[in-house]
């Protein structure tokens, strides 16, 4: 809890006049020595020896903060029955204590007592207080020297007793402070279990916010390093900052979350962000080796802090905030009790049984008002929920209402407005069905073309064997005639007058009509039909190759058979001096539909052909159409590639859209590459492109060997 530190910068400092060292006589009971003899080592390197005959001033208990070696000096005198007793330093955040027993003119025993060190090291472990255990008969005296080092405040309430005394009040000690974390058990129990009924953030910050200022008020009675880590020395070393910055960021969020500071005080909020931030600047410092200016630091942010936070509470109470109420009481209580241990520390306010444990009083005190604080929150939270459900009822029921006259008039525009749909649905269908038909034509005119295109190709090709089949046919007609002139002549020999002279007859008309020349003709011309006849009979044959009826159904076919038979049929539009060059692999049968297939084959060969006429080819550079196949892994590759004219980026990426053509109005209806990508993808295949203005195109397709 950040107040815990504040009184640090309101303890007045008492210096006394030079004077012997007082004696302490103990008789019984549990003795407070209030005035010392004390030695101030600006230097820190005084030793024993060097303060034995040194000049003691009268000091009260506190010191303050001071980098400062704190000397003192007890002469004490055991009247009592008992033969041992305990000096006893109430303030457990000490860095360290030594006590150093001078007797007979030298120093007989040394004990240091620091929470730097483990608390298991301690000579007494029962008690969480410096206690320095002496063994002194009845009547004997003895000097206690006791230096005193701490970045922290060094106040100073020591007791003289007896074991039985000292037990005695630390008895009492343990009690009150338990009682104090008793109500701080309840109420981070009692808050925890609200929050997992409600959910509400506030109690979850309110929860970390208890447990951080109990563990704070643990540290500062030295109850943590007793009960939580006696056998860590770096926790007793640093639990004391630890817990200050942890508190006092706590503090702050909590506020933040509690008064709604980012919505009713945007700046202030900001400023206890730069509270929480130098809270953390001051905890690196402290580990970076800088503890004394880290302490003092946080003792500035705890005071400034402190008052801001009230300021703020004031600040949202005057803007009607009902739990802000709670909130400034609840601080205004801890900090009044913050105020009375100042004044007690100063000597201003006696030391008693009340005063002793005001921080804790206030502690518990403030715990309870903030968690009736939060149960008074959520009760706001509630009414103004239930206030909304009522609000948002009524405005239901007025919307129903409305609604309900609303619908009355919607049920006569609807109906208008139905009607109008209705109307502007059936001038859609009408222009839908318009534009089917149009597309379809648009396709069926594609399909003609390419039948156009086709039936030119094989018209050409088999009118070439037929033509030589019909030159033949006349010539064979003559010899035909010839030979069976001579068959007639020798069917009306006479028997029944001379033969010779008839054969005679018969030979010359054979020598005249060169019979031996006919027949050579008749065999030429035979074997010219008979060819010609094979080379229509291939041309059918690749025609129906390519046109396969079955093209709907799927068949395992070899597409180098259908590359083939499409080169066949289109060759009649090959420019004359184009090459083509083929490398074609040896392919596993693929299943497709091969008609779709060869219209694919066509259409990509047609456009490469065109795109050859169209280009202009300098001297020595020859036009050229490649065509490759190849099988890689599942699925077959074919490439078609020409150099001729090439298409820009612009062309290529509308090259697949329906409509699009670069050719001349007339020419092409622009539906051919969007068909060819289309019977591609059908068939789970692959189309890719690279061209290139004036260098040629390149096609790849593949295809899956199994259709899946």
């Amino acid at each position: 809890m950040p107040y815990r530190i504040l009184y640090i910068l309101l303890l007045p400092i008492f210096w006394g006049s030079e004077g012997h060292a007082s004696e302490i006589f103990y008789k019984q009971g549990t003795r407070q020595i209030q005035t010392f003899d004390a030695l101030i080592d600006e230097t820190g390197s005084l030793q024993p020896g060097d303060v034995v005959n040194a000049t003691f001033k009268k000091h009260q208990s506190n010191f303050g903060i001071t980098q400062n070696t704190i000397w003192l000096k007890l002469l004490l005198t055991n009247q009592s029955s008992y033969d041992s007793l305990y000096i006893e330093i109430k303030n457990p955040i000490l860095e360290e204590a030594t006590f150093y027993r001078y007797e007979n003119g030298r120093i007989i025993n040394e004990v240091q007592i620091s929470r730097n060190f483990r608390y298991s090291q301690r000579p007494v472990t029962a008690i969480p207080n410096y206690v320095y255990p002496i063994f002194l008969k009845n009547n004997q005296s003895v000097t206690i020297f006791v230096r005193i080092r701490s970045n922290t405040p060094i106040h100073l309430p020591v007791y003289i007793g007896s074991a039985r005394d000292i037990s005695a009040q630390i008895f009492s000690d343990v009690l009150l402070v338990g009682l104090f974390f008793g109500i701080v058990a309840v109420m981070f129990f009692y808050n925890f279990f609200i929050y997992l009924t409600v959910k509400d953030k506030g109690y979850l910050y309110y929860i970390f916010y208890i447990f951080f200022v109990g563990m704070a008020q643990l540290v500062l009675n030295g109850y943590a390093a007793k009960f939580f880590w006696p056998d860590s020395q770096w926790l007793s070393a640093n639990g004391f900052i630890l817990s200050g910055v942890f508190s006092g960021v706590a503090t702050g969020v909590f506020t933040q979350n509690f008064l709604k500071t980012r919505y009713f005080t945007p700046g202030l909020n900001k400023l206890i962000n730069l509270m929480i931030a130098l809270y953390l600047l001051g905890l690196v410092l402290h580990f970076l080796g800088f503890k004394y200016l880290a302490f003092n630091m946080v003792n500035i942010f705890a005071a400034t802090g402190s008052t801001l936070i009230i300021f703020t509470a004031y600040k949202i109470v005057r803007q009607n905030y009902v739990p802000a109420r709670y909130f400034l009481v609840a601080f205004s209580i801890f900090l009044l009790a913050v105020i009375i241990y100042v004044l007690r520390t100063a000597n201003i306010v006696p030391y008693n049984g009340f005063t002793a444990y005001i921080l804790e009083i206030g502690a518990a005190i403030q715990i309870t008002l903030l968690s009736f604080a939060l149960a008074d929150k959520i009760n706001v939270y509630m009414n103004e929920r239930a206030q909304a459900r009522r609000e948002a009822l009524r405005v239901s029921q007025e919307n129903e209402k409305l609604v309900r006259e609303q619908n009355i008039v919607l049920e006569k525009e609807v109906k208008a407005r139905t009607s109008e749909l209705e109307n502007a649905n059936n001038d859609l269908s009408q222009t839908l069905s318009q534009l089917k038909l149009a597309q379809a034509k648009l396709v069926d005119s594609e399909k003609m073309a390419s039948l156009g295109q086709l039936t030119a190709g094989v018209a050409h090709e088999i009118n070439n064997p037929i033509n030589f089949v019909t030159s033949n046919i006349r010539p064979l007609e003559l010899d035909i005639n010839d030979i069976f002139e001579v068959l007639k002549k020798y069917e009306n020999i006479n028997p029944s007058i001379e033969v010779k002279p008839q054969l005679e007859k018969i030979d010359a008309f054979k020598k005249e009509i060169d019979i031996d020349y006919i027949g050579q003709e008749i065999k030429s011309l035979l074997l010219g039909i008979k060819d010609g006849a094979t080379r229509t009979a291939e041309i059918v044959k690749n025609l129906k190759n390519f046109v396969r009826l079955d093209q709907s159904n799927l068949k395992a076919v070899n597409l180098n058979e259908g590359i083939e038979s499409t080169l066949v049929l289109i060759r009649n539009t090959f420019p004359k001096n184009m090459l083509v060059e083929k490398n074609l692999e040896e392919l596993s049968l693929v299943e497709c539909a091969p008609g779709k297939i060869n219209q694919v084959f066509m259409n990509i060969i047609t456009n490469a052909v065109q795109a050859i006429g169209a280009k202009n080819y300098t001297t020595g550079e020859v036009p050229k159409l490649t065509i490759n196949s190849w099988q890689q892994g599942t699925g077959v590759n074919i490439s078609i590639k020409d150099n001729g004219i090439g298409m820009s980026d612009e062309v290529v990426k509308k090259i697949y859209e329906p409509f699009f053509t670069t050719k001349d109005v007339g020419e092409g209806t622009g539906l051919g590459m969007s068909i060819v990508k289309g019977i591609i993808e059908s068939h789970n295949g692959n189309l890719e492109i690279q061209s290139s203005e004036g260098m040629g195109t390149e096609f790849v397709l593949t295809l899956p060997i199994r259709f899946a």
